[in-house]
């Protein structure tokens, strides 16, 4: 695949605009329908704990039952992480009962924002139990463009609502090309999980 936007030859003036400032805190979000959302949210909490600030993840939908790498290694970083939702909804045996864990795990990551300790916290899959309505996205926006000055947030999920890409300061769209999944091949340990 041969990218239209890529220069015929290298760059040699700066493209970066004139009086960059730097911000206390930033709101990325990983949105669209291709793999690496939370992969690329991972990577920037690694990224964010080796510069020493104190990480959190609350993970909407993945079951605390389940081992993922994300989780094997974040506890080996000292990142703080939750895994607080009951798995894929097409596998529930009661959707009330997710929804009541998706608003504990919102509970909990409005906490984690409002006490300002941690520099980043990752609010992974949010973007579902938002657009579904489990969770108040008046008041998840509120909290959000309320938080205190040094605390980064990293947003991830399908479908982004209007509202948190235009507060976001950088938003990422992965676009599936092709996945395996299409193949009828499984997730994979140590590359999905």
């Amino acid at each position: 695949m041969t990218d239209v936007n890529m220069p015929e030859e290298p760059p040699t003036e700066d493209p970066r605009p004139d009086g960059l400032q730097v911000a206390k805190s930033l709101v990325l979000v990983h949105t669209g329908d291709g793999k690496g959302k939370s992969s690329a949210a991972f990577g920037i909490a690694m990224r964010a704990r080796a510069r020493d600030w104190p990480v959190a993840v609350i993970q909407f939908l993945k079951s605390d039952e389940w081992v993922t790498g994300e989780q094997l290694m974040a506890d080996t970083l000292g990142i703080d992480f939750q895994s607080l939702g009951d798995g894929f909804t097409w596998d529930s045996d009661d959707l009330s009962k997710d929804e009541a864990e998706a608003q504990e795990a919102w509970r909990q990551g409005k906490a984690i924002v409002e006490a300002g300790e941690h520099r980043l916290v990752v609010f992974d899959e949010i973007t579902y139990p938002l657009n579904w309505g489990w969770i108040d996205a008046d008041e998840v926006e509120a909290t959000f463009r309320t938080r205190p000055a040094k605390v980064s947030l990293l947003l991830t999920g399908r479908d982004a609502p209007e509202w948190m890409i235009d507060m976001a300061d950088t938003v990422t769209e992965m676009v599936k090309t092709k996945h395996a999944y299409d193949s009828g091949i499984a997730a994979k340990k140590g590359i999905d999980f």
